[in-house]
C-alpha cells in the first residue's frame, strides 16, 4: 500500500467516524471531560471499596465542583477453581460485581445506572504469606477492572 493510498484510507475512515457522531471522550467538550472533577463518590466501607473508589478517583478526578454523585456497591465471591485429587484447592477465582448509579446533584435524577461484572484469580501453591499476598493483589486488580468498566459506562452515558 502506497503512502497516498494510506492517506486516502485514513481520511475516509475519519470522515466515516465523524459522520456517525464519533467524538473523542476526553476532547474539550467530550463526555469524559464533562465528568472530570464533577463526580462526588460515596465513601468506601472496606478495603475492596477503598481500592475501587481510589481507581474511580484516578480516572474521574477528585470532585472539585460536584455536579453528580456516584452511588456504588461492590461485592466479591471467591470460588475454588483448581482442586487436587485429595481435595486441596490450589487456585481460586474471585468473581466481582459493582452496581452503580450516577445521580444529578441538583435534581436527584438518575443519569445512568447499571451493573458490571468481572473476575480474576490467584494461586494458593506457595507459602501462607505468598497466598495471602496473591489474594490481596487479585482483589486490587479486580477493583481496578470493575472501576474501569464503570467509568466506561459513565462516559458512554454522560451528558455532553
Amino acid at each position: 500500500m502506497s503512502w497516498s493510498d494510506r492517506r486516502l484510507f485514513l481520511l475516509t475512515g475519519l470522515a466515516a467516524l465523524a459522520g456517525c457522531g464519533f467524538a473523542p471522550a476526553y476532547a474539550p467538550g467530550g463526555a469524559g471531560a464533562a465528568l472530570r472533577g464533577a463526580v462526588a463518590l460515596a465513601d468506601p466501607a472496606d478495603r475492596d471499596g477503598f481500592d475501587f473508589a481510589a481507581r474511580l478517583e484516578d480516572r474521574l478526578g477528585r470532585a472539585e465542583a460536584p455536579r453528580f454523585r456516584l452511588d456504588w456497591q461492590v461485592a466479591t465471591e471467591p470460588v475454588g477453581a483448581g482442586i487436587t485429587p485429595t481435595g486441596a484447592i490450589t487456585r481460586y477465582t474471585l468473581k466481582g460485581r459493582a452496581r452503580f448509579a450516577l445521580v444529578a446533584a441538583g435534581s436527584g435524577a438518575t443519569v445512568t445506572s447499571g451493573t458490571v461484572e468481572s473476575f480474576t484469580s490467584w494461586s494458593t501453591s506457595g507459602s501462607t504469606v505468598a497466598t495471602l499476598t496473591a489474594e490481596q493483589d487479585a482483589r486490587r486488580r479486580l477493583m481496578v477492572i470493575l472501576a474501569d468498566q464503570v467509568v466506561a459506562r459513565l462516559i458512554a452515558a454522560a451528558p455532553q
